[in-house]
């Protein structure tokens, strides 16, 4: 059940009888010379739905761009920056708010907007402490690459190369989620380097063709459908969780 696809009078039905919603946030940056610029949007956002389709879960649309300062010396990449990217957030978090949602899942698919994204969690709060007004708002950050179950199919297909950026398994999913768009290309060095970063020039300097510690190549369609299923399921079990605390993990 997706929100750009509903009337309002739906959504105001939804909410009668649910106050939960799924909000996919990512990022539009390079990811190596295989990797699509919208990985990081598209891998949670393809999830959100496997989770609605289980759950029947209104799910927002992506928020597309994120904290990407460190990619743009490759072209494509676009970014806000954290201050910009925390504001986004706090009025998405306001606006779903006023009309009542009172359960906001967020499911990140890029590791340096977590920074922000929990930043923008405090702000919220901080503002009900100050006034002494209760919070009706419950705001929870979920990283679809962080579960157990696929950390295993992880083990299995990348004993090596994994890394951090452009790993096999997000441009296997993002892959699987749109397969006429799946890309060839030679790596050289078949595994990238993995260093710390600061800025764009430093990360493009260390890392010239935009991967940390991966091997693109062996990614594909078919571990993405592994991986889908496994990311669906890790998710399913932090969204339960989140709206149920009190259930023994």
């Amino acid at each position: 059940m997706m929100l750009e696809l509903s009337t309002w009078c739906e959504v105001k039905e939804y909410l009668k009888t649910k106050k939960v919603i799924i909000i996919p946030v990512g990022s539009t940056e390079q990811h190596g010379p295989m990797g699509l610029m919208g990985t990081d949007f598209i891998c949670p956002e393809f999830i959100a739905r496997g989770v609605s389709d289980q759950t029947k879960t209104l799910v927002a649309p992506t928020l597309t761009i994120g904290m990407s300062q460190h990619h743009l010396a490759f072209p494509g990449s676009i970014t806000l920056r954290p201050t910009t990217l925390i504001a986004v957030i706090k009025d998405v978090i306001h606006s779903l708010a006023g009309h009542g949602f009172t359960h906001l899942f967020f499911l990140n698919g890029h590791g340096g907007n977590v920074d922000s994204v929990k930043t923008a969690f405090s702000e919220v709060y901080a503002e009900h402490s100050f006034s002494k007004r209760p919070s009706s708002v419950h705001l929870q950050l979920c990283n679809w690459y962080g579960g157990k179950r696929l950390k295993k199919v992880q083990t299995r297909y990348f004993k090596t190369g994994e890394g951090s950026h452009a790993t096999p398994s997000e441009i296997s999913l993002s892959f699987y989620a749109h397969p006429g768009s799946v890309k060839k290309a030679d790596l050289t060095p078949r595994v990238a380097p993995n260093h710390p970063f600061r800025d764009s020039s430093d990360f493009s300097d260390k890392f010239p063709d935009g991967r940390i510690g991966s091997d693109s190549s062996l990614a594909s369609p078919e571990i993405g459908k592994e991986i889908f299923e496994a990311a669906v399921r890790d998710v399913l079990d932090a969204y339960e969780l989140f709206l149920n605390p009190d259930i023994p993990a």
